[in-house]
């Protein structure tokens, strides 16, 4: 049984793969007359349009569902209830607040668990990106792809995806909110290099990509206040942009605050390529639901 709870739960080659499979213009029906049951703790229309649309096109069936419909952890358990999901679905995925439920969801190795976001984990975000880095410039490519902003879920998969792929990343973060040890760990495990700094300038220079996120994300609202004021010189803007190469371009995985962290004329330039990236993960969940199909099919 295969899951997917984090990049790194594909082998190199395995990313690849996926990501040759997201590219495909029309791919097989590999869901035909099956279904694929999408669990939401959190809300996001991108991650359920997205979901759902992969799905149809793949000759599923996606089939949405909120929290309160199964009550885990209050009327029923994690375990009971990918028990009785797996009767009904060829794969689980399901966007949640703790990294740890989806690890007892894919413990039952029921059915295969696809992380549509955890507070740790964003692997499917990371998977857009990183098609849209390949159509854009070039994975092989890439010399530099730098983060600017809080180190989260966002950061990590991508780190991790980029070090999979032989990329070096940097990351430019205020005081108590860079990445921690076992994150950046796994990030060099995955085979490649970090540059960790509190100087947005220095992470950006000379680099091909250019990623943010906001600053304050779903959960932390008490603590906005405190963030505006860490992060007030983090803003990515066309100054920033221009320490980069000369062709680099700009990615943020949406929703924005235009005027934190990023300025409008930086996410309304040619440079960049957020409406491609949300684009992109319709396409890239369409890849991996490709591939984990492939898996149940090759195992059984």
């Amino acid at each position: 049984m295969r899951h997917f709870l984090e990049i790194d739960d594909l082998e190199t080659q395995e990313l690849e793969l996926v990501l040759k499979l997201s590219a495909a213009t029309n791919p097989p029906k590999v869901l035909a007359d099956q279904g694929v049951a999408l669990l939401f703790e959190k809300p996001s229309g991108r991650t359920r349009n997205s979901m759902e649309m992969a799905v149809v096109q793949l000759g599923g069936h996606p089939m949405y569902i909120q929290p309160e419909e199964l009550g885990i952890g209050s009327r029923e358990t994690a375990e009971d209830v990918v028990r009785v999901m797996a009767g009904y679905h060829t794969v689980l995925a399901a966007r949640v607040f703790d990294h740890g439920l989806l690890e007892q969801m894919a413990a039952t190795n029921s059915v295969p668990i696809v992380n549509l976001l955890s507070d740790i984990a964003h692997p499917m975000q990371a998977l857009a990106d990183l098609l849209t880095i390949e159509q854009e410039i070039g994975l092989g490519k890439v010399g530099k792809v730098a983060y600017v902003g809080d180190a989260n879920n966002v950061w990590r998969s991508l780190a991790i995806g980029c070090s999979m792929l032989g990329i070096q990343t940097s990351v430019a973060s205020p005081a108590g909110h860079g990445p921690n040890s076992p994150d950046l760990e796994r990030v060099l495990i995955a085979g490649g290099s970090v540059q960790v700094t509190d100087d947005p300038s220095e992470a950006v220079e000379g680099a091909d990509v250019v990623y943010t996120d906001v600053w304050t994300s779903m959960g932390q609202e008490d603590e906005k206040s405190q963030r505006l004021d860490a992060f007030s010189r983090y803003t990515v803007n066309s100054d920033l942009m221009a320490e980069t190469n000369s062709n680099s371009i700009f990615m943020h995985c949406l929703p924005a605050h235009r005027g934190e962290e990023v300025t409008d004329e930086v996410i309304e330039s040619p440079r960049s390529k957020v409406f491609l990236q949300a684009q992109n993960r319709m396409h890239s969940a369409r890849g991996l639901l490709s591939w984990i199909v492939g898996e149940v099919a090759k195992h059984g």
